[in-house]
């Protein structure tokens, strides 16, 4: 194990990060739900806002870890083509789940972020938090939502990473600030002790913590 739990992971993320720190354009964004109580560590560190980017997998039917795509805020969709490929899916299939999850994309928007417009990005520097990357999908949708939006700087602050994951969203971004990248990766959680699933209650108490630290 590498972490204790997010909130520990957090905290050591936060320590690499500390050039942001009291910085008035940066902005900690975090992936829910599990990016939530890492980035919040990150944001009380630095003393910067946060808020999250809501981004959901497209899961293949019957295995919905593996990721054919993913979909996020403001109308992004990314598709996999390698992984559509070899399962050999449809343009129906596809539909059918990046309608399934655009409808639980739009639930948790409202849960989190209630009537509250998303934030303003142009010329901010955007750390864009998760608690781990496997395939990358749900980062890389992320990022291509935040680029839209024309920040001065994207860094991608994770504390683990699978290897080929890392270096295809190198390039993609002008920092990674990641703490391990394990050959024999697996999965994110085999590298924490404890790592359950963040609720809603969870990420919605963090979002208005984070609120009322900053006043």
């Amino acid at each position: 194990m590498l972490f204790k739990d997010r909130k520990a992971a957090g905290q050591v993320l936060a320590s690499k990060l500390l050039d942001y720190a009291n910085c008035p354009d940066v902005l900690v964004l975090a992936l829910p739900r599990g990016g939530v109580p890492v980035a919040f560590e990150i944001a009380q560190a630095l003393k910067a806002p946060l808020d999250v980017l809501v981004v959901r997998k497209l899961g293949v039917p019957d295995n919905p870890e593996l990721a054919m795509g993913a979909i996020a805020s403001g109308g992004i969709r990314i598709i996999n083509q390698q992984i559509i490929d070899d399962i050999n899916t449809t343009d129906e299939v596809i539909a059918r789940v990046a309608a399934q999850e655009q409808r639980e994309l739009e639930r948790r928007e409202s849960i989190y972020r209630g009537d509250e417009p998303f934030p303003e990005l142009t010329g901010r520097k955007v750390i864009l938090v998760d608690d781990g990357l496997a395939t990358g999908a749900t980062m890389w949708a992320a990022v291509i939502a935040v680029r839209q939006k024309n920040p001065q700087e994207i860094v991608i602050a994770v504390p683990v990473a699978a290897p080929e994951t890392y270096q295809q969203l190198l390039p993609k971004v002008e920092k990674i600030v990641c703490i391990s990248t394990p050959s024999k990766f697996y999965s994110v959680g085999m590298w924490y002790e404890d790592f359950p699933q963040t609720t809603d209650a969870e990420v919605h108490e963090l979002l208005k913590k984070s609120i009322v630290n900053s006043q």
